[in-house]
């Protein structure tokens, strides 16, 4: 698997917010997210190919606080050693989230499936002049890929990166073409890389989610240090 990093920290984001754990950055993605903010992992990706023991190995060097294993990208499950990993991990012990925009699905074993279905509002259309534009649109949503993971998992969570109002059209729309969602289970994140975009977001979100049901998503350590890398 191509490792763009791999790191301890304090998970930023979803149901378990604030809960030490070990990143593994796959590096790759099917996408190119207008905003993404590991474009070393997707748009100009980068890193090295370490087998799976070897993962497994450096994942260990945390003991106990990295009983949390959160894979991550890019995008993990393009990964052809996915599977592979996550049984590895499940058998050494831990606790494994697989953060994925849930365009492509495999029966791998984890205990959170943090699905992040990509809005309208990721598609770089004026990026790089929209090279990539139309085949993000193709590929951004996968409702089957979804319902699959919906169904599949021991738990999961659908996380969407919101950066107008509009976006909850969106939203809705395809709240209503999936099965067995609870409105807990969906958690609006604001779109932004630094603390006073987010905190510009934060209000009318948190106004939203009070009128859904939905949970409204901080972005953790973007506050505790900044986007900075390897955090």
């Amino acid at each position: 698997m191509k490792i763009a990093e791999l790191f301890y920290s304090i998970q930023g984001e979803g149901k378990l917010a604030g809960v030490p754990s070990v990143f593994v950055r796959a590096s790759g993605c099917n996408l190119r997210c207008v905003w993404c903010d590991t474009p070393y992992a997707s748009w100009d990706p980068e890193g090295d190919d370490v087998e799976v023991a070897e993962i497994v190995r450096r994942v260990a060097e945390f003991g106990a606080g990295g009983r949390h294993v959160v894979l991550t990208g890019g995008e993990p499950m393009i990964m052809p050693d996915v599977e592979a990993l996550c049984t590895a991990l499940k058998e050494a012990g831990h606790h494994v989230t697989i953060e994925t925009a849930a365009t492509v699905f495999k029966p791998v074993r984890l205990d959170l499936a943090s699905l992040s279905p990509k809005l309208s509002n990721s598609t770089p259309w004026q990026r790089e002049g929209g090279r990539f534009a139309q085949a993000h649109e193709r590929q951004r949503l996968n409702l089957a890929v979804i319902q699959q993971f919906i169904d599949a998992s021991p738990d999961f969570q659908l996380k969407f990166v919101v950066s107008s109002e509009q976006d909850l059209r969106e939203i809705d729309d395809l709240l209503c073409q999936l099965r067995n969602v609870a409105p807990a289970e969906v958690l609006l994140m604001p779109e932004g890389t630094d603390a006073a975009t987010l905190a510009s977001r934060a209000g009318w979100i948190s106004e939203i989610c009070k009128r859904t049901g939905y949970r409204f998503c901080p972005r953790l350590h973007v506050e505790l240090y900044g986007n900075t890398r390897g955090t």
